[in-house]
């Protein structure tokens, strides 16, 4: 057995270099508190994004702060990104346009007193935050709407965690050919073949069960998720190379921050909305 410097022994790693048994239980947890949220009350779901928003956004712009200087309009970008999610219930995609429209404004006037050096950096730093965590988020509100909305957020999410388990096993397992060895060294094809299957099986399960849709919509769906979030995984691993980081934060024991968790949810979450809302349109 080996063991650190003090004689205590290592704690176990995946071949992903996390805490396996700690990153399991943080997930199930998540899920836990959102599957709850969605079945006692959905009004409850739009809290937990409100939450998971505010942390999202004040782990990035510290990230950003910390790593390379960037000073967002972090107090604008808080109350902005609530906005946006507390007002896609009642006026629905009006409400997050607006609310983001006025949240950009917002971001570009705060960030004028401190003068011209670095006023496109902090403000183009600003509207990425602002699009990335909250706008995005909002279409998981957006999904939950209709009357059959905790069957279509459960779609998404079943889908996108599918995606994450099936790459995962099948990257461990199989894993030979990287598919961005610049971006993500350890996602490889052969992970990413396991990842389309699982979602399209989740999605076409999904669908059919939760949605009472054809299996083929569901198919269809679970690939769009699948690439979405893959892409939206390496989008972040972009982000933190440039940022010299590993995690966006240390909130979650063996995943980081919140924000290395919502990576593929964030980008998934506006294309599930589109997709059934063009594919399984309500009523």
């Amino acid at each position: 057995m080996s063991a650190d410097a003090a004689g205590r022994p290592e704690k176990r790693q995946s071949r992903a270099g996390r805490n396996l048994v700690a990153a399991i239980g943080v997930g199930v947890a998540l899920g836990v508190v959102i599957l709850a949220s969605l079945l006692l009350e959905r009004h409850f779901f739009l809290g937990v994004i409100a939450v998971a928003v505010a942390v999202g956004t004040w782990e990035l712009a510290g990230a950003l702060r910390r790593a390379a200087g960037i000073a967002v309009a972090l107090p604008v970008l808080l109350v902005g990104g609530q906005a946006m999610i507390w007002l896609s219930w009642p006026f629905g995609v009006q409400g997050v346009v607006g609310a983001f429209a006025l949240t950009a404004l917002g971001c570009m006037i705060a960030r004028m007193r401190r003068g011209a050096e670095g006023f496109l950096r902090d403000v183009g730093a600003s509207l990425f935050a602002a699009a990335y965590v909250p706008l995005f988020a909002s279409f998981a509100v957006l999904l939950v709407l209709p009357q059959d909305g905790v069957g279509r957020v459960l779609t998404f999410m079943i889908c996108v965690v599918a995606s994450d388990v099936g790459g995962y096993a099948a990257g461990v397992l199989a894993g030979r050919h990287p598919m961005a060895p610049t971006i993500s060294p350890k996602k490889s094809w052969e992970g990413f073949a396991g990842s389309v299957l699982a979602g399209v099986v989740a999605g076409s399960l999904s669908v059919a069960l939760l949605l009472d849709g054809p299996w083929w919509i569901g198919a269809i769906v679970g690939a769009l998720l699948v690439g979405t979030a893959t892409l939206g995984d390496l989008c972040e691993s972009l982000v933190k190379r440039d940022l010299g980081i590993k995690d966006m934060g240390t909130l979650l024991p063996g995943h980081g921050g919140l924000m290395d968790r919502l990576d593929s949810m964030l980008p998934a979450a506006f294309v599930a909305w589109l997709a059934l809302s063009v594919l399984l349109p309500v009523g």
